[in-house]
């Protein structure tokens, strides 16, 4: 089977009703980055840093997947699909995708503090001070704050380095090292890009470019994609 990778950014969970992660006039949800997305913003202040997450979380388990993530699960009746996200909701998840890799981790887990490979699932949408690891220190979101490395990010270029066609949604490469992510993928390989306004790619890779908000551009893309076979 054809091995098909996707990257996704914030524009595809906009349309489920989640506030993209860093809007136009630089907060996010009303705060600065710089107080609830730093490991210095949980050391000065972790009850707020708790209570941010613990909102976002609701409206993650709130929201729903929308067409571009059902669209994207469809594909794996087809192709080898892998799906590389720089969201933190489980959105492709719950949409029936098999195989996502999250580089900024997810949400609906907790993480020890002190050690950022110990992670738990949730069963709510709370994590409460005092709430604890096995190691004994408060257990946080498991989500890579600005400053904090990305260990999910050789695994995505290997990925990339292996695709046979690759899609970008809703994403607009601002952020890194995910926007780098592009630049492993073989010059050969057929690029997509879907957004409603498409971003100045580096280099010269050439994209088909879908100039569309993701639950149409995406959709369109994949029946054209599974018309082909």
């Amino acid at each position: 089977m054809k091995k098909i990778v996707v990257l996704t950014g914030a524009g595809i969970s906009a349309e489920s009703g989640l506030k993209t992660f860093r809007d136009s006039d630089g907060l996010w949800e009303g705060y600065n980055i710089e107080d609830v997305a730093t490991p210095q913003a949980w050391a000065r202040n972790p009850a707020l840093v708790q209570d941010f997450y613990n909102e976002r979380r609701k409206s993650v388990l709130e929201a729903k997947p929308n067409a571009a993530h059902f669209a994207l699960a469809e594909l794996e009746k087809q192709y080898e699909v892998t799906i590389i996200t720089q969201n933190i909701d489980d959105l492709h998840e719950r949409a029936g995708s098999a195989n996502v890799l999250h580089l900024h981790g997810i949400i609906t887990r907790s993480q020890s503090s002190i050690s950022p490979n110990l992670t738990y699932p949730l069963d709510g949408w709370e994590i409460k001070m005092g709430d604890l690891c096995e190691l004994g220190s408060q257990l946080r979101a498991h989500v890579v704050w600005f400053g904090e490395d990305v260990p999910m990010i050789s695994k995505a270029a290997e990925i990339c380095m292996r695709a046979e066609l690759f899609i970008l949604v809703g994403s607009s490469l601002a952020v890194y090292p995910a926007a780098g992510l592009v630049n492993y993928v073989r010059p050969e390989v057929p690029k997509y890009i879907v957004d409603p306004v498409i971003p100045e790619i580096q280099g010269r890779r050439v994209f088909t470019k879908i100039e569309k908000k993701a639950s149409v551009g995406v959709s369109e893309l994949v029946a054209e994609l599974l018309n082909e076979h």
